[in-house]
């Protein structure tokens, strides 16, 4: 019975090192050539596996979501940042600017992350029921995870500069992605801009660190 459940594991693994390495492909493809130009074919090109394997592995449109959500959090899956190992850590940080610092490269980083393919994406859906539904699932996470970070900052002595839920929807605007592409993509920001720009809106549109004087 030893022998059969190795086995068992073994294939497993391999498995999922497979799909791993086609998720990843098809992230490459969608952030080079766009939703519509890129395809199956091309994609087991890159990921050096059959056609067949990339069939199995569902429509584009579920590599599409697969591979963003490996792509911003590290791993296929709906968790949060803050559900995720790098996340945890941040949040079991207790000093309130060593917080703020780790929420927001958190953040900077995931949308570093996405950069290429969040466009495809939100491309996708304008054609796509299916992946406009799947993208507004994505909002509704994002919505949640960040009323979650806005509780996180008041645990933290921060004080909030308006009421939760506008809190909330100031936060989900300064962390989406469009921001990064519009300052690091367009204008030309270095990343260690952006990420200053990040944790300064913060504090002024959302919340006031503890000790800090009030911000005009």
């Amino acid at each position: 019975m030893v022998p059969r459940a190795y086995s068992s594991d073994l294939r497993a693994e391999q498995a999922a090192l497979t799909r791993e390495r086609v998720v990843r492909a098809a992230a490459t493809e969608l952030a080079e050539n766009g939703y519509d130009r890129t395809t199956l074919v091309r994609v087991a090109e890159r990921a050096g596996v059959s056609l067949e394997t990339v069939k199995s592995h569902g429509p584009k449109r579920a590599l599409l979501l697969a591979a963003f959500e490996l792509t911003f959090g590290g791993s296929v899956g709906p968790q949060s940042l803050a559900e995720r190992p790098e996340g945890r850590d941040v949040v079991a940080l207790t000093e309130p600017d060593a917080f703020l610092d780790g929420m927001v490269a958190l953040v900077a980083d995931a949308n570093a992350r996405v950069a290429g393919l969040w466009p495809a994406f939100t491309a996708a859906a304008q054609g796509d029921d299916q992946v406009a539904a799947e993208l507004e699932a994505l909002f509704e996470r994002r919505r949640t995870t960040v009323r979650a970070s806005v509780d996180l900052l008041v645990a933290h002595g921060f004080t909030l500069r308006t009421s939760r839920d506008d809190a909330a929807e100031t936060l989900s605007y300064v962390f989406a992605p469009e921001g990064r592409a519009h300052f690091v993509t367009s204008a030309g920001w270095s990343d260690t801009a952006y990420r200053a720009w990040l944790r300064d809106a913060v504090v002024r549109l959302v919340a006031t660190p503890p000790g800090a004087a009030p911000v005009t």
